[in-house]
């Protein structure tokens, strides 16, 4: 079936003239610009225990945290040394997400490895 308007369409209503050059109901709109805040990071963190193997940990900053031999080897010896070490800095979820991972190998593997993520200040 085919229907057909029964009514013709009505006419969009005429714009209100803008105002005129010098009268006092001219309008300025300004533009705001918006800034908005950069998401805020997180950096996981690995601590010191007495129980995990220092190749393991090693093996573990390398598989999830992308970082070459020498660095992760760096950051083994300040986790050893100093109780805790940065593997990296995320967003939030991927910051979780490198936490869930690192914990969940741990555990595989036996090891009491901690993990965690914090805001960066």
């Amino acid at each position: 079936m085919v229907f057909m308007a029964t009514q013709n369409p009505k006419k969009p209503p005429v714009p209100a003239a803008p105002p005129a050059a010098g009268s006092d109901d001219a309008v300025v709109l300004e533009r705001r610009t918006q800034r908005t805040q950069p998401p805020q990071m997180f950096q996981v963190v690995l601590l010191n225990d007495d129980f995990t193997p220092m190749e393991f940990v090693v093996h573990i900053i390398q598989e999830f945290f992308s970082k070459d031999r020498e660095t992760a080897t760096q950051i083994m010896l300040k986790i050893h040394l100093e109780g805790k070490g940065i593997c990296g800095v995320y967003s939030r979820d991927v910051a979780t997400t490198k936490v869930d991972q690192v914990l969940q190998a741990a555990r595989a593997a036996g090891h009491p490895l901690q993990c965690l993520s914090e805001p960066v200040e």
